[in-house]
C-alpha cells in the first residue's frame, strides 16, 4: 500500500493508528536514505544511511552553526543531495528554526531576494554559488544585513572568496563543512570559536560522537601531527554500505573506518586542512602537486573570477597542468599575465603549461566541478 506523503498530511489526524504501527516496526538503524553520491570523480555511487546516520549529523551541524528556534535559514542547495537535505532540512528542523526555498533551482538574483524579503540569519552554498551572488550586477542593491551564519562546502572554498561573504555577506559566523555523502555527510566544521586565520584556512575540527585519523597512504600507520596523509572517519556517520555493491564497500570501510580518499594534515589544535584528493594529486617530474594550492594562489589575481588546475599526461614530466580560468570580464587576461603572477612567487614547477579560459566549467547537477571532465577535454584538444 503506497500513499503519497502529502496526501496523507492532507487528512490531518494525528492519531492515525498507522503511524504508531509504522513507528514501532522502525529501528533507528534502518536504512531510509540511499544518496547518491555527485560523480565528480566518475559514476555516482548509492550510499546507504540510516535514520541514525542523517538525524545525529543535522543535529550537531546546527549545533556548531548555533541555531534556535528564531533563525531563518535559506537552502538553495538540492533537496535530493546531503548539503540541502542533512546540513539544511534537518540542521534546522532539529532546531525548530524556519526553512526558506528560493527557487526550484539556483539561480543567484532569487537567492538575494529571498535573503533580504524573509530576513534570514543564514544561507547554504557552495563556492560557486557564493561567486555568483558575490559577483551579480545588483548584488549592492540587496539588504543582506541580516545574515549571521550558513554553511560554505561541496568543494573548497577559496580564502578570497571567503572574506568576501564575512565582509560583504555579513555572515560573521559562516562555517565551512567537510565531508562525503558516505558519512551522512559531515565529519568536520568550523564554528563561531574558531580563529578568523583558521576560519579561512582548515575545514574545522571533528564533530561531536565521531572520530578522525590521517594516514599514511602506503602502511595505514597514523602520521604524526603537521605531516600530510588520507582522511579517515569513524562513528554513527558512517553509512551502511553502497547500496547492491558489497566489494566497493569493503573496499571503502576496513575496521569500521571510512576511507575519504582525501589528503589533509591536522594541527596541535585539531583543526583539520583538506589538501586535495588522492586522486587530483599531479607528480610532474617527481613533484607531488595539490592542486587546490595553486588554486588557492591564483584566486588572489584581481580578474580571475574562479579556477580549476587539473592535470595531464605529459611525454616529458609524466604530468604537467593545466589551468581553466573563468575571468571576471570578457578578454580581460592573457596567458602572459597568469604566468607573470606566479613567476617568482610560486615554485616553477607548479606555473600551469597550459591556459584555457572559459565561460563555465562541467559540473554535476549539484554545482560541484568535474575536473576528471576537464582532464578528457584537454587530452582531446591536444590529441593525447
Amino acid at each position: 500500500y503506497m500513499q503519497r506523503f502529502s496526501d496523507w498530511m492532507s487528512e490531518g489526524d494525528p492519531n492515525d493508528p498507522r503511524v504508531a504501527e509504522r513507528q514501532a516496526q522502525l529501528k533507528n538503524t534502518d536504512a531510509i536514505n540511499v544518496q547518491f553520491t555527485s560523480g565528480t570523480t566518475g559514476t555516482p555511487k548509492g550510499a546507504t544511511l540510516t535514520h541514525r546516520n542523517i538525524l545525529n549529523n543535522g543535529y550537531f551541524i546546527g549545533e556548531a552553526m548555533n541555531l534556535t528556534e528564531e533563525d531563518i535559514l535559506c537552502i538553495p542547495v538540492p533537496l535530493y543531495h546531503c548539503f540541502g537535505m542533512v546540513l539544511g532540512n534537518l540542521a534546522i528542523l532539529t532546531h525548530g528554526g524556519c526553512i526558506v526555498y528560493p527557487n526550484d533551482g539556483f539561480e543567484p538574483l532569487s537567492v538575494l531576494q529571498a535573503v533580504e524579503e524573509e530576513k534570514c540569519t543564514g544561507l547554504h552554498g557552495v563556492p560557486t554559488m557564493f561567486i555568483a551572488m558575490l559577483d551579480h550586477p545588483d548584488f549592492g542593491k540587496f539588504d543582506l544585513s541580516t545574515l549571521r551564519t550558513g554553511i560554505m562546502a561541496g568543494s573548497s572554498c577559496p580564502i578570497e572568496v571567503m572574506r568576501r561573504v564575512i565582509d560583504e555577506m555579513h555572515m560573521s559566523e559562516v562555517t565551512i563543512a567537510y565531508g562525503m555523502t558516505e558519512t551522512s555527510p559531515v565529519s568536520c566544521q568550523t564554528n563561531k570559536h574558531t580563529p578568523l586565520e583558521k576560519q579561512v584556512s582548515t575545514v574545522g575540527l571533528v564533530q561531536p560522537a565521531l572520530e578522525v585519523k590521517i594516514v599514511d597512504t602506503e602502511t595505514g600507520e597514523t602520521v604524526p601531527l603537521g605531516e600530510k596523509g588520507e582522511l579517515l572517519t569513524r562513528g554513527y556517520s558512517v553509512m551502511k554500505g553502497y547500496w547492491g555493491d558489497r566489494f566497493k564497500t569493503r573496499a571503502s570501510i576496513q575496521d569500521n573506518w571510512m576511507h575519504t580518499g582525501d589528503l589533509a594534515t591536522m594541527d596541535e589544535d585539531g583543526y583539520v586542512k583538506v589538501v586535495g584528493r588522492s586522486k587530483d594529486m599531479v607528480i610532474r617530474g617527481g613533484e607531488n602537486i595539490y592542486p587546490v594550492e595553486i588554486e588557492n594562489y591564483l584566486y588572489r589575481h584581481p580578474k580571475i573570477r574562479d579556477v580549476q588546475i587539473v592535470g595531464i599526461p605529459d611525454a616529458k614530466y609524466g604530468e604537467v597542468l593545466a589551468a581553466w580560468i573563468i575571468p571576471k570580464e570578457p578578454d580581460c587576461l592573457s596567458e602572459e599575465e597568469v604566468k607573470e603572477f606566479c613567476r617568482n612567487n610560486i615554485a616553477h614547477y607548479k606555473i600551469p603549461t597550459h591556459y584555457r579560459f572559459v565561460e563555465e566549467y562541467p559540473m554535476t547537477i549539484t554545482g560541484k566541478i568535474q575536473k576528471y571532465k576537464i582532464v578528457e577535454m584537454m587530452k582531446d584538444e591536444l590529441g593525447l
